[in-house]
């Protein structure tokens, strides 16, 4: 049930593997600021201990802009039998409680911001990230490669050579997140370029597909 609590009361969740910096976190000041009813059609999910399921970048906008309350709706241990049920009617193996309280985190994550990779490779199982629809996990070699600020080793090309006979338009993406829903859309499966010395690595791939089955695709979405 939605209403409004208290901020002081509220738990922030050491295992949110999600941030938004500069800009972006800017805009949703922003957003919280100039649209009153914006946390009421977004309020932050909490957990029956009063911990952030979703919403924790939501909650740290309020506190920086001075504010003492804000909107909520918890998820509770009736929510989890409700949603069982729902699974049972549908021939879907149920959860427990904690399984639906960490695929919350996830699932309400998916849209802006950045990952924290260290959290991710931590705290979270890759499997179940890539259940939740998360199609960005790195290994720790990844992560701790892209750290590393003398890291000179270049990504192998991995590329289709265009034609001269062929016209074309580039997509490019600029997050994570963008390029995920791309692939979603056209249906692309991961794949993985390799550093010069044979390390796996997954950033900076392209594609090139038939620009007549993008375009129905795209129609079809919309």
């Amino acid at each position: 049930m939605k209403q409004q609590g208290k901020i002081s009361k509220i738990k922030g969740n050491p295992k949110n593997p999600r941030i938004i910096k500069n800009d972006k976190f800017k805009s949703l000041k922003n957003s919280i600021k100039t649209l009153p009813g914006y946390m009421k059609l977004r309020p932050v999910i909490l957990d029956e201990d009063m911990m952030v399921l979703g919403g924790n970048m939501r909650l740290k906008a309020s506190i920086d802009l001075g504010k003492k309350e804000i909107w909520t709706d918890m998820f509770t241990q009736i929510d989890c039998d409700e949603m069982n049920e729902v699974a049972i009617k549908e021939g879907r193996e149920t959860k427990t409680y904690l399984e639906y309280c960490d695929e919350i985190i996830i699932k309400d994550n998916v849209s802006s911001g950045e990952w924290e990779w260290d959290i991710l490779a931590n705290e979270w199982d890759s499997v179940l990230l890539k259940d939740y629809g998360l199609d960005v996990w790195q290994n720790e070699d990844d992560i701790q490669e892209m750290k590393n600020p003398e890291n000179n080793e270049t990504e192998n090309n991995f590329a289709t050579e265009l034609d001269r006979e062929s016209n074309y338009i580039v997509l490019k993406f600029n997050n994570d997140i963008d390029w995920i829903q791309a692939k979603t859309l056209f249906g692309l499966e991961t794949e993985t370029a390799r550093r010069s010395n044979g390390k796996p690595w997954s950033s900076g791939i392209g594609r090139v597909l038939n620009g007549v089955n993008a375009i129905n695709k795209i129609k079809n979405e919309n």
